[in-house]
């Protein structure tokens, strides 16, 4: 069982993520590795075997809990290595959205996000090697969606995209189409909020800068 984070970690040594000594990221979302690969950063995906069913009254600390026990379950199977732990999270009036289960579901979800403003909470959880949590946090975008007609919301179902993700929509898809305007991290909506990821990882040193030098690095798989 992976120990909780020490002070004493703040001056452990452990080696920068490299092409040798990738980042694992604990989860299957092809969103989340084209961003990782976006940035060249080395890395292999394990999806985690984790319910994405908490439906808590604060989605924040939900994000924030569900990324952790992510990582947590990958790197107690694989260790060694930095691990990355995400889950995103739409939330609006008090309701939380995860992905919808059938048509109907989707509808509903849409129906609700039309011509409202909403959240999309991702929460981000890295491991040292040792499997310490050394960062966890929720960060949150605003996003405005259009009004949205009937035809519109069907017609978006039939294009089988809204699956899969929270709150029925891709936002660097289709489903873009439908999106007015957003405050704060676009990255963020499509699953994983970069800038935040990249300063966290060179701050715990498990980065030794970035960009990379241009070198012979392959992307993650």
């Amino acid at each position: 069982m992976p120990r909780p984070y020490l002070e004493s970690d703040n001056v452990m040594n452990f080696k920068p993520i490299d092409t040798k000594y990738p980042l694992i990221l604990a989860s299957g979302s092809p969103r989340r590795k084209r961003l990782l690969r976006q940035l060249r950063l080395p890395f292999f995906s394990i999806k985690s075997n984790i319910q994405e069913n908490d439906t808590g009254k604060n989605p924040e600390q939900t994000a924030r809990k569900l990324s952790e026990e992510k990582a947590l379950q990958v790197h107690s199977n694989k260790g060694s290595f930095w691990t990355l732990g995400a889950d995103t999270i739409v939330a609006i009036d008090g309701i939380t959205l995860g992905k919808p289960k059938d048509r109907d579901q989707a509808y509903g979800m849409l129906s609700l996000l039309s011509d409202k403003e909403h959240r999309v909470i991702t929460g981000l959880s890295i491991l040292n090697p040792s499997g310490s949590i050394v960062f966890s946090k929720a960060v949150t975008t605003l996003v405005k969606v259009k009004k949205l007609s009937r035809k519109e919301i069907d017609s978006y179902i039939h294009t089988d995209e809204p699956f899969g993700k929270a709150g029925s929509y891709a936002i660097q898809g289709i489903g873009s189409f439908m999106i007015e305007r957003i405050s704060g991290s676009y990255t963020n909506v499509v699953g994983l909020p970069l800038c935040v990821l990249i300063d966290s990882l060179v701050s715990l040193g498990a980065l030794k800068e970035f960009p990379f030098p241009s070198q012979e690095l392959s992307p993650g798989t």
